[in-house]
């Protein structure tokens, strides 16, 4: 166990053995430098993966909504249901972070995980800002089985319908470019 090299490290330091400690650092408990591989996906591969995990939280099994379904939400209905551009927590929705998928790296970069679709889960912005760094059994978290696009969508369908039926949308650029993200993913996952 980790704790009781350091233990015993520890205790070689204070014994005044400095080099007993480093040696039992360097065998027992080595430093192995990780190499970060980044992050490097765009909107479509992002709402595929969506689709791939049926806009499911896969460390929760909890649903989520495709993200440009909110941001018109607070477009529409900027008091009730407010926005920020960095999500502020005192100026946002709540929702937002609740509900909005992203993408996970299962074993992250920082600890050497692969930036490929193979180590990719969709979870919340909130569990990904939990889990950070951590590995799925430091906390005690499970992947959880993809979602049924026929059961829960995520709202995509309904996103597609109603920016299609309503050409106003084409002024906000964000909205109607992920009108066109979710249109090629879609196409592709048929």
């Amino acid at each position: 166990m980790s704790y009781q090299v350091i233990r015993d490290t520890c205790l070689s330091i204070s014994q005044g053995e400095l080099n007993s400690a480093r040696l039992k650092i360097a065998s027992d408990l080595p430093f192995v430098p990780l190499e970060n591989a980044g992050r490097k996906y765009s909107d479509v591969q992002k709402t595929r993966l969506y689709l791939r995990d049926g806009f499911i939280d896969r460390y929760s099994g909890e649903k989520l909504v495709f993200p440009p379904v909110l941001r018109l939400m607070s477009k529409l209905m900027p008091s009730e249901f407010p926005y920020h551009p960095n999500w502020k927590m005192t100026e946002c929705h709540i929702a937002y972070w609740q509900l909005s998928p992203t993408i996970d790296h299962i074993v992250p970069v920082a600890r050497g995980g692969a930036d490929d679709e193979s180590n990719w889960a969709c979870t919340s912005q909130l569990r990904n800002s939990a889990k950070a760094n951590w590995l799925l059994e430091e906390l005690d978290w499970q992947l959880q089985p993809p979602g049924d696009l026929q059961e829960w969508d995520g709202l995509i369908h309904w996103y597609v319908d109603y920016a299609n039926n309503h050409p106003e949308m084409k002024e906000d650029s964000w909205l109607w470019a992920w009108l066109r993200t979710a249109e090629k993913a879609l196409n592709e996952k048929l």
